[in-house]
């Protein structure tokens, strides 16, 4: 009996899997194969909040491939050794997996290919719907700017989603689990939690109102986003299905989640070219960042002064989430406003986010600091301006910061101007403080 391995990364799912599909079609028997990498540890992205996800998105990988008389074998270790140790145990003729665009991940594939040689294949658009590098500009090799990227990424051709295996056969002498023990049981950081898993996914997905999408993706309280991002990190569900499953259903919620789609595709493209940004300013500016210990921890606690940013934050410390306008304003207020160094928050961001996504993480990040993308790079989001065009009423802050609950209407937004000053902290600075422009060596 021949056997093939497939080796799950960031696409822990059965539906539109490439990887598992050509392993299935590769050999009689195959092993779903999934390295708890010591790698990741030690590089402090294994985070409580994702951790515990992930261990929520193995045991349902786990039982869906059970539900098909199959299994998922855990191994612990460096993914190259343990997958090669693997594949002279079975005798495998293949081992398959999903290419990456991070610098970790570059380096595992050719630690893969070192090990393996040939008996390798490496699947592409398995964590995005375009591949990076499908669509590049003359004489570049990537997009530095997204509506090109989007009119090339329109025109190029995609792959067709694969259906699930209605089978999966493991040969019975594989052992399932990590010597030594299972998974830990990891307690997260963040209550409010998403559970991890497919399952969990699809039905989200499926309860999700698409449609509405357009007209209440920025409403902070109305939360009309799809809260998908982490099921999209870790693969639970494949961007090219749900590109397939919105453009099927058309209409404007629909074009606007695919672009919100398609932004992901093209920061992904962007590191896969430049995987030095995900801690090195994109386009340098000779930014002479303002240092301050006391902001930062202030802003990390949902504490400076300004509601909308520490309703952002407090939902981010709660949830291991944060909606994304949240994401864009309280980014804004750190970068722009306190002019502190982009990486800092990023970090942060990255040391809860259940979706902690190196490439959306660190670009986005970017984006907002003026270091990256943009075209604007002296955009700066207005906190109070933006608290009154998306949250007109203060019911999101209201909901994250109970210190204010009492306050009616627009009025929590600017809590020091109360004839009762309630218990909360007045703002670190104002908003004219000008530390951006003055920062900014040009």
């Amino acid at each position: 009996m021949s056997v093939s391995i497939a080796l799950f990364t960031q696409d822990l799912r059965l539906h539109d899997n490439p990887v598992l599909r050509a392993a299935l079609a590769d050999a009689d028997e195959v092993v779903p194969l999934f390295v708890l990498d010591d790698g990741v540890a030690a590089t402090g992205f294994a985070v409580p909040n994702r951790s515990a996800f992930l261990a929520g998105c193995l045991a349902d990988l786990d039982a869906g491939l059970r539900s098909r008389g199959g299994r998922l074998v855990l191994r612990r270790g460096a993914v190259a050794a343990e997958t090669a140790r693997l594949a002279a145990a079975t005798g495998a003729v293949s081992v398959h997996v999903a290419a990456g665009v991070s610098g970790f991940a570059q380096r595992r594939e050719s630690a893969l290919r070192e090990a393996l040689g040939g008996r390798l294949r490496v699947h592409d658009a398995v964590l995005t719907a375009l591949a990076p590098g499908a669509v590049t500009p003359a004489g570049k090799d990537h997009y530095a700017v997204f509506t090109p990227y989007l009119r090339a990424w329109r025109a190029a051709q995609r792959r067709h989603p694969v259906a699930a295996p209605r089978a999966v056969r493991v040969p019975a002498d594989v052992p399932d689990g990590v010597p030594g023990g299972a998974l830990p049981d990891v307690r997260p950081d963040s209550p409010g939690l998403p559970a991890g898993g497919e399952s969990a996914g699809r039905a989200r997905w499926s309860a999700w109102q698409v449609d509405r999408y357009e007209e209440v993706h920025d409403d902070l309280e109305g939360d009309g986003t799809s809260r998908l991002s982490p099921y999209l990190h870790f693969g639970c569900l494949s961007a090219a299905e749900l590109v397939a499953l919105a453009e099927r259903r058309g209409g404007p919620g629909a074009e606007a989640f695919v672009r919100q789609l398609v932004w992901r595709d093209f920061h992904h493209q962007v590191l896969a070219a430049r995987p030095d940004a995900a801690h090195a300013d994109y386009r340098p500016h000779d930014d002479r960042w303002h240092r301050d210990e006391a902001e930062l921890a202030a802003w990390k606690a949902g504490r400076t002064g300004y509601p909308i940013v520490d309703a952002g934050m407090r939902q981010l410390a709660h949830e291991g989430w944060m909606h994304n306008r949240a994401r864009l304003l309280t980014a804004c207020f750190l970068a722009k406003t306190l002019y502190l160094d982009w990486r800092a928050g990023a970090a942060h961001f990255l040391s809860l986010l259940v979706d902690g996504d190196v490439a959306n993480n660190q670009l986005n990040w970017q984006w907002v600091a003026g270091t990256g993308t943009d075209t604007r790079p002296n955009r700066v989001l207005n906190p109070l301006t933006q608290a009154k065009r998306f949250d007109p009423d203060g019911a999101y802050v209201r909901r994250w910061v109970p210190e204010l609950a009492h306050v009616p209407g627009a009025a929590v937004h600017q809590p020091w101007l109360l004839a009762e000053r309630p218990d909360y902290p007045a703002p670190l600075v104002g908003l004219d403080t000008g530390r951006f422009q003055q920062g900014r060596g040009r």
